[in-house]
């Protein structure tokens, strides 16, 4: 397939960078060749992997405005954000590819600049936020998303909502499974997996531990990198997230999920799954509370993974 697809990534947290890179190796999985760009810690996962990273200027809208001010956004992020675009735009004009597929908003900016079509891959959506500002910031990303792209595919554990944004095509959650990546040497037990915004999972742990629980925290000190988080997800007997990214692992992996949210996208995310009942997923919002979910945790969730999705959704357009 003679065919270049640009994926970038939004340089916030790792599980963007996870599940682009899930997008990126399914379009290689068709023949296509596959040119990556990101920055942020994510960038870091996607090295590992083995894959060269297009290091844009980086932003962290959510730590600046959630950990910080509005002050704050407007001295770093918000000058960072042309640079980012700027960056972007010079890589696809170098990269020249037949398609932009990412979850960044200043990707989509950038293809607009250079006139690579564009498709969105996010499931962001402004009802998931409680302030004005996030809300309206949101709903005209949105706008600008649907009205750039030739398609925003929107990957959900859920069926479509009330609070989806209107016009998003849904495809299954993305996880990466990445082949020949090796299972744990051991028992998993209860997977704690913080978020790059959770706070005291340390202490949450412990306090598993104390309950009798095997317990294997993601990112400790002994914790060694691995290709994906997947096979871990599968190997245990439930797992504690903040972030979507595991909460789509673990739907995909088929492991009860106990979700801990923090911030506000995290708070909206788990609002749907609470109106919406859907299987495999318990909200909590405490150590406490986390504690009890593990001791009886939910239905296995059940479902496929949506990366070969957005890929045949993209290529069948691209070649006609």
């Amino acid at each position: 397939m003679d065919l270049t697809v640009a994926v970038a990534h939004y340089p916030e947290g790792a599980g963007h960078a996870t599940r682009m890179l899930a997008v990126a190796q399914a379009f290689e999985a068709e023949g296509a060749r596959v040119v990556l760009a990101g920055g942020g810690p994510g960038s870091r996962f996607v090295e590992h992997n083995g894959y060269d990273v297009f290091r844009a200027a980086p932003v962290d809208y959510i730590g600046d405005y959630q950990r910080g001010s509005v002050g704050r956004v407007l001295t770093r992020s918000l000058p960072y954000s042309g640079k980012r675009v700027v960056d972007l735009a010079g890589w696809l004009r170098r990269e020249d590819p037949d398609a932009l597929v990412t979850d960044d908003m200043f990707g989509a900016m950038a293809a607009s600049l250079t006139g690579t079509p564009l498709y969105v891959v996010t499931h962001n959506a402004a009802s998931y936020y409680d302030a004005a500002v996030e809300q309206a910031f949101t709903w005209l990303l949105n706008r600008y998303q649907l009205g750039a792209a030739e398609s925003f595919l929107y990957p959900a554990v859920w069926p479509p909502d009330e609070g989806d944004p209107p016009g998003v095509t849904h495809v299954p959650p993305i996880a990466l499974d990445p082949d020949g990546c090796p299972p744990p040497d051991g028992d998993v037990g209860v997977l704690v997996v913080p978020s790059v915004y959770s706070t005291n999972f340390d202490v949450l742990a412990e306090t598993l531990r104390t309950e009798g629980h095997d317990v294997t925290l993601v990112g400790c000190d002994g914790w060694d990198p691995v290709p994906a988080l997947l096979p871990w997800i599968r190997a245990a007997d439930v797992v504690v997230c903040s972030g979507y990214s595991t909460v789509m692992e673990a739907a995909v992996g088929k492991t009860p999920c106990v979700v801990y949210p923090f911030t506000d996208e995290q708070h909206g995310v788990t609002r749907v799954l609470e109106r919406r009942g859907v299987r495999g997923f318990q909200v909590e919002h405490s150590t406490a509370h986390v504690a009890r979910a593990v001791r009886h945790p939910p239905r296995a969730p059940d479902y496929d993974n949506g990366v070969g999705r957005v890929a045949d959704r993209v290529l069948s357009a691209l070649v006609g």
